[in-house]
């Protein structure tokens, strides 16, 4: 041969050894966070279709899965409740029922695993007979930003007495980091956390999660507060602001099309990075598993993996659990 290559790349490659050795970014247990799903009634447990492996748990089992989790490896979980119906209104006021599901189960789960930590989620949707993540006018069907962050306000504060470990701000309303801070504060509870959903993009791929909390809007779309799936400055600018009103950590919502959006926050912030990795993204890959066009275990490792060499320090997912049983078996 006239030519032989003086670099050899693939001499870093010849062993699972050295390509252990000499691999970047690895994966842990630890870097989950499992959203997970509570619903009313005792004793059941309730697959949700669209999320094929993932269930709606009563709150007595639920603690069973957290411990479940937690021999794996799993201590960080984001529960959201499926709300009845009935106790729905345009004011989210069942988000402040310290007896109610949520924040009962919250404090619940708190008792029984003192050391794990809990995210909640604040967002009138789930507990809105709107569903919209803010308060609507009833005229013209406008979300209120200012009058929402009373009512995400006191949600908040009412999941830190529950318990709640880190705040978790989804709504996307202006200057909700802020107000949340100075409610949190001003109430005693300085050493909560806010884990900022900073750009969370008015996405298609929300679907199988609002089944699972029955909690689509009424009306209309999420266009007017979720930021728009084309921009990427506008991120850092939600970024800039987060940074400034006190959050401590910062989300991109969601993942997987998105590795863009984390890896230009990553580097544009020193607060830590999350994603999440959303209930379509989940869903696609668990489908394309099931028709057997995809390889579903080296598929979600691959994915996840994908999330955190974009620059995610933690990655809420729904693989979670399985993800953790594969990296125990090594």
């Amino acid at each position: 041969m006239s030519f032989l290559p003086t670099h050899r790349p693939r001499r870093n490659r010849k062993s699972a050894v050295i390509r252990d050795m000499v691999q970047e970014t690895r994966l842990t247990a630890h870097d989950f966070i499992y959203p997970i799903f509570i619903t009313e009634g005792q004793n059941q447990t309730e697959e949700i279709k669209s999320m094929p492996g993932i269930m709606r748990f009563t709150a007595d089992r639920v603690i069973d899965e957290i411990g479940q989790c937690v021999e794996l490896g799993v201590k960080a979980f984001a529960p959201f409740p499926n709300i009845n119906e009935v106790l729905k209104d345009p004011m989210a006021r069942e988000s402040t029922n310290l007896e109610g599901l949520y924040l009962k189960t919250v404090a619940d789960i708190k008792r029984q695993f003192p050391k794990v930590v809990l995210m909640t989620d604040v967002a009138m949707d789930p507990y809105s007979s709107d569903g919209h993540d803010g308060v609507v006018d009833p005229d013209s069907g406008e979300i209120l930003n200012d009058p929402s962050l009373e009512v995400l306000g006191q949600m908040a504060l009412a999941q830190a007495r529950a318990g709640a470990d880190i705040i978790g701000p989804s709504d996307m309303m202006d200057g909700r980091v802020a107000w949340i801070r100075r409610v949190l504060d001003e109430n005693g509870f300085q050493h909560v956390s806010i884990m900022s959903y900073t750009a969370k993009y008015a996405s298609a791929f929300y679907g199988p999660f609002r089944d699972a909390l029955s909690s689509a809007p009424k009306k209309g779309d999420k266009k007017s507060y979720q930021m728009n799936p084309a921009n990427r400055l506008e991120a850092l600018r939600e970024l800039a602001l987060d940074e400034a009103e006190g959050a401590d950590m910062v989300m991109i919502k969601p993942a997987l099309s998105y590795l863009d959006i984390i890896r230009e926050v990553k580097n544009h912030t020193h607060l830590p990075v999350t994603a999440y990795n959303v209930s379509g993204e989940y869903a696609m890959i668990k489908a394309a598993a099931q028709n057997g066009w995809v390889d579903g275990e080296r598929t979600m490792m691959e994915v996840l993996m994908s999330i955190k060499r974009a620059g995610a320090d933690a990655i809420l997912t729904y693989f979670a659990k399985e993800a953790a049983e594969v990296l125990r078996r090594g």
